[in-house]
């Protein structure tokens, strides 16, 4: 457990008013203003106040008190805040990167969408001189709560430092965790679905009872964790899962449904991948798989550029974190398909158009687009009903007659024309 040494003073009040002065010098600095100063806030008490929407970058919140704060898309990157004490804040979408958040108390915090890039969320305390000029922990700042409770659906965690961390029954759904340092963690019964863990470090971590379900393990280090309990249904983990690319001879199917669609089904066979496990494959970019049969195959992280997919049946298939840039997708069936961090920029999402004007649309309803990319994709008559499309980018996407009917669509950007 890391410690900081210091002459721990009372906490001060402070009101709104003071602190709005503090955030406009604070702002007048980083625009190279003349009467800027640093917002230092160390061993202040903010609790309750509004911090929406400001810069505090750099900002010094040691010790500080900040629980249920309105702080909605603040800006702390590479701030301090050393055992400050952020219970029940409201945090959506703020940007934390590289922030230091040792020994911080995020119980009950809501962090949904935030950006913890590199954070610094490990345990701490705060110590003092005692009365025999040793070092005394002060136990009214010793946060081992951490993050207990906390919701951090979504958010940006990649890289950050977590070992040690208390973070039972926390909300990491669809959080993103990649390459994070999280070693003899607490994580008991948190919900962790959906949860991009590749490359992490759980090794001693516990996760009893957590819900992993649909989560992305690959390249996880999990020497000595706990997961009893743990529900991992459809996580996708180093060793293949399903049917294999290798008990499915894949080439000679691929090549069998080109000859299909070059003859018009006359030589060859239709492509039938079913629940294939087909990760082991280096690349389908450009691949011409029309109509193929992909039913809850995992395609997870492969590069898919510009392949032709149109009128394709990909059911519930994983294509979490793959390359579709320019992929065509006409027609292609993707009820419940995972797409989740998917690069879908200028992708064909329309129509597929058959003789006598008869029209196959593009079938998303229910799928998974969170923090998807389809940037300049044609989404004309596609059905996303029911789809989640949390913190997608649609930005200068076509959406003529695009149906969002109950769809989720928070966070996600370029939808003002369909809502």
């Amino acid at each position: 457990m890391s410690a900081q040494a210091a002459q721990v003073p009372e906490l001060r009040r402070l009101d709104q008013a003071e602190l709005d002065a503090v955030c406009a010098r604070h702002e007048r600095l980083f625009s190279a203003k003349p009467g800027g100063a640093r917002a230092v806030l160390a061993w202040k008490d903010l609790s309750g106040l509004d911090l929406r929407g400001v810069n505090l970058a750099d900002a010094d919140f040691t010790g500080a008190v900040l629980a249920y704060c309105q702080m909605q898309g603040v800006r702390l990157d590479h701030a301090n805040l050393y055992g400050a004490d952020l219970q029940g804040a409201d945090l959506r979408d703020a940007s934390l990167r590289r922030a230091d958040l040792r020994g911080a108390c995020l119980r009950h915090a809501n962090l949904t969408g935030t950006d913890l890039f590199e954070a610094d969320l490990r345990e701490g305390s705060i110590v003092s001189l005692g009365s025999d000029k040793g070092l005394d922990i002060r136990e009214r700042y010793v946060r081992a709560d951490g993050a207990s409770g906390t919701s951090l659906v979504g958010a940006i965690l990649e890289g950050s430092r977590l070992s040690g961390i208390m973070a039972i029954k926390a909300d990491f759904t669809d959080a993103v965790l990649k390459d994070a340092k999280l070693v003899r963690a607490n994580l008991k019964l948190c919900a962790l679905t959906g949860a991009n863990l590749a490359g992490a470090d759980l090794s001693g971590a516990d996760l009893a009872g957590a819900d992993l379900r649909d989560a992305i393990l690959v390249g996880a280090k999990t020497e000595s964790w706990n997961v009893s309990q743990a529900d991992m249904t459809g996580a996708v983990i180093d060793l293949p899962t399903g049917r294999t690319h290798r008990a499915t001879p894949y080439k000679a199917v691929l090549r069998d449904h080109a000859r299909w669609c070059e003859s018009q089904g006359a030589k060859g066979a239709h492509g039938l991948l079913d629940n294939t496990d087909l990760r082991s494959i280096d690349s389908l970019r450009g691949y011409n798989l029309t109509a193929l049969s992909a039913r809850s195959a995992i395609f997870y992280g492969l590069d898919l550029e510009a392949i032709q997919l149109q009128g394709a049946q990909l059911d519930g298939a994983d294509l979490r974190n793959c390359n579709l840039r320019r992929a065509d997708l006409r027609g292609a069936h993707l009820v419940g398909a995972k797409l989740a961090g998917a690069d879908l920029r200028e992708a064909q999402l329309g129509p597929l158009m058959f003789e006598a004007g008869r029209l196959m649309v593009c079938d998303l309803s229910r799928a998974s687009l969170k923090g998807a990319d389809l940037r300049r994709a044609d989404l004309k008559g596609a059905i996303l009903a029911g789809a989640d499309l949390s913190r997608a980018n649609f930005d200068g996407a076509l959406l003529k007659q695009t149906d969002i009917t109950g769809a989720e669509t928070l966070g996600a950007t370029g939808l003002a024309e369909l809502l």
